[in-house]
């Protein structure tokens, strides 16, 4: 039967997100709404080898910071739910704004691919991406794929399956803010260390923190249920 594992896709809108979804899944998929939510859920399935990836194309957004309901989403996801990759698809001709979500999510989670689609255009426009210095730089792999052509989706169902078996080991880049920013997360990063345990990224909660992320802290109490943690938290970003 093999083993199925779960791939989320997130990109801003426009970058063929969807289109590289449907490539992969064909009639594989099905749709309805995330629970509660007026958001639209696809999932479908692509066979790899001897594993199932299950994919959820989550709601396209710019950012993850919960200015909407797609963003909260997309967030949750991502944080709660543990996919066991995060397929992050960036347009190759709008790259520098597009990272900016790649870089969020590789504040969030470790098992990260980048999927830098629309290759094809870009290079019609001059535009060359050097994918292995992204790749070294980014600390996750980085394959150019043209989602329209099937290009590059040997190697990205390969990355992928490399990832789940342990053959390739992420490390994302730590993204260094300002000193100040950097000590009020040393200040808080233990306490919230302390309750979030291994179950979410300390510093990046940390960060949200620190940002007023009301939403997140709401979502967290609700997650990891207590009354305790609400207080813990009040005391610490009062």
């Amino acid at each position: 039967m093999g083993t199925e594992y779960r791939i989320a896709l997130a990109g801003n809108p426009n970058t063929g997100k969807s289109t590289l979804f449907n490539a992969l899944t064909g009639l594989r998929q099905h749709t309805g709404n995330w629970a509660g939510k007026t958001v639209s859920l696809a999932q479908g399935t692509v066979q790899f080898k001897d594993k199932t990836f299950q994919l959820i194309d989550l709601p396209g957004t710019y950012s993850l910071f919960s200015n909407s309901k797609d963003e909260e989403v997309a967030r949750n996801y991502i944080v709660f739910e543990k996919p066991d990759v995060t397929l992050v698809v960036l347009d190759a001709t709008s790259l520098e704004r597009n990272l900016n979500l790649a870089l969020q999510v590789l504040e969030m989670t470790k098992n990260v691919v980048i999927a830098i689609n629309l290759i094809d255009v870009a290079e019609e426009q001059g535009i060359q991406i050097n994918e292995r210095l992204l790749t070294n730089r980014l600390g996750v792999p980085v394959i150019k794929i043209s989602a329209r052509n099937k290009k590059g989706f040997p190697m990205l169902l390969d990355t992928l399956d490399r990832i789940v078996t342990g053959a390739i080991e992420c490390n994302p880049v730590r993204m260094a803010y300002s000193e100040e920013i950097e000590e009020q997360i040393k200040k808080i990063e233990p306490k919230v260390r302390e309750i979030v345990g291994n179950q979410l990224s300390s510093r990046w909660v940390s960060l949200r923190l620190l940002d007023g992320d009301e939403t997140l802290l709401n979502e967290i109490n609700q997650r990891l249920s207590g009354r305790q943690v609400e207080y813990e938290y009040s005391t610490h970003i009062c």
